[in-house]
């Protein structure tokens, strides 16, 4: 990683910097911890200024640390001029004001703006407020960039990727790279999308020549971290994560991240013991309709819910018998499929582990609504990382995810802390949490 030099400009001198020379000034900023803190009591002590051309100045500086809504406004307060409606459009984007925002980054062009650059912004600012059709008249009005500019086929992806038309995205962030080879936002949506479509060699590629460059680009570096863990790559994925806290050394997901990667190099996984696991569930997730039984004792079962042998496992020979019409017969019937698997009816009962879905069921049942159960994991909105996990466990529902516990998630090769408390504070949102074994 190259290490960012101080750009030598000042926001807040009786001459404003350009709005090139502000992007530089923007990414100095947030390279390091450092940075962003010295920056801040920058833009602290200028607080006081008053008038038009300080208010410009301390707009633009509060958008560049993020504080949007007092940026949108101190930049109202300054004299009309391109770059105080283009800031403005841009801080009013992020709280989402989007109507305000276009009508904003409409009025620079009055004051000489980039015709091209707005409508990618606004462009831009349809697509977040999920008005597609106009995010396309935008663009469409852009054509004659088309082959020419890195940055409009980028927009062009990012919109394409918005409607899920995923494919068309990644070939409208090859065509921003062939532009621009080292295009940071193409390459980074690029490996993204590539992660989640199974193409971790491309996703790899496009974030180490992210990583290559400056600053230091947080997410790219965690998310190309986690492809390296994935893979047992454990030294380059310490690497990227040290990159990470060394430019920022309270960044709290890097942190935990190094904790599970450092982790992962003492863990000791048993493919086979995890295999056996694996086939003792799908056998005792075997429906009962599987096997030739009676039409009494099928239709007893049905009535008493059991619809496995792991329910079979979770009642006793007398509570079978005690029901209506269940006798011995039936019962020789259920010892007969029992038997040659060496299981028994109740031993489940007996073992520390639950083993019966009908139980699970009931422990979700009392920590979430029917309706919430059979959302699938991908409305949790999770990282990548998070999401492969959980494909890993072959946990596709919410309900399927609240009946684990801690230390089953835990005990999935890579899984650690920091995906654990991402899937905690995702379900705590949604008033529910993990199971429990107290």
């Amino acid at each position: 990683m190259e290490t960012v030099a101080e750009p030598g400009i000042d926001l807040f001198a009786e001459t404003l910097p350009s709005m090139e020379e502000v992007k530089t000034l923007s990414e100095f900023v947030h390279s390091s911890e450092k940075n962003r803190i010295d920056f801040n009591e920058q833009v602290k002590s200028n607080s006081s200024r008053t008038g038009q051309k300080a208010a410009l100045a301390l707009g633009i500086g509060l958008f560049i640390i993020g504080r949007n809504a007092k940026a949108a406004k101190k930049l109202a307060k300054a004299k009309d001029c391109k770059e105080k409606f283009i800031y403005l459009g841009l801080a009013r984007r992020r709280t989402g004001e989007f109507d305000r925002a276009i009508e904003s980054l409409k009025n620079s062009l009055d004051y000489g703006a980039d015709k091209f650059n707005i409508s990618l912004e606004k462009a831009a600012t349809y697509r977040c407020a999920d008005d597609f059709k106009a995010a396309a008249k935008e663009l469409k009005a852009c054509a004659n960039f088309e082959n020419v500019s890195a940055d409009y086929h980028c927009e062009l992806g990012r919109l394409d990727e918005a409607q899920g038309l995923y494919q068309q995205a990644i070939a409208g962030y090859k065509t921003a790279l062939e532009l621009s080879p080292k295009h940071q936002r193409a390459l980074f949506h690029l490996a993204f999308r590539s992660d989640l479509a199974g193409d971790e060699e491309t996703a790899i590629d496009c974030y180490k020549q992210i990583a290559a460059g400056s600053p230091v680009y947080v997410n790219a570096l965690l998310n190309l971290a986690v492809l390296y863990e994935d893979y047992d790559r454990l030294d380059e994925a310490t690497e990227c994560v040290d990159t990470v806290i060394e430019a920022h050394p309270n960044h709290e997901r890097a942190i935990l991240f190094k904790k599970d990667i450092e982790s992962s190099k003492t863990m000791f996984y048993d493919e086979e013991k995890e295999k056996k696991k694996t086939r003792k569930s799908q056998i005792l997730e075997t429906p009962i309709s599987d096997f030739e039984l009676s039409v009494r004792s099928r239709n007893c079962l049905k009535k008493m819910k059991i619809d496995t042998l792991g329910d079979l496992l979770n009642i006793t020979e007398a509570e079978l018998l005690s029901y209506k019409n269940f006798g011995e017969t039936s019962l020789r019937e259920i010892k007969t499929i029992l038997d040659p698997k060496g299981l028994t009816l109740g031993m489940a009962m007996e073992e520390t582990q639950p083993a019966s879905a009908e139980t699970i069921d009931e422990i979700v049942a009392e920590t979430e609504e029917e309706g919430l159960r059979h959302k699938p994991v991908d409305d949790l909105k999770l990282s990548v990382r998070a999401r492969k996990c959980l494909q890993k466990l072959n946990i596709r529902s919410i309900g399927e995810l609240v009946s684990k516990t801690d230390a089953e998630l835990l005990g999935c090769k890579n899984f650690g802390v920091t995906s654990l408390n991402e899937i905690n504070k995702a379900l705590s949102d949604l008033g529910l949490s993990l199971r429990s074994l107290d």
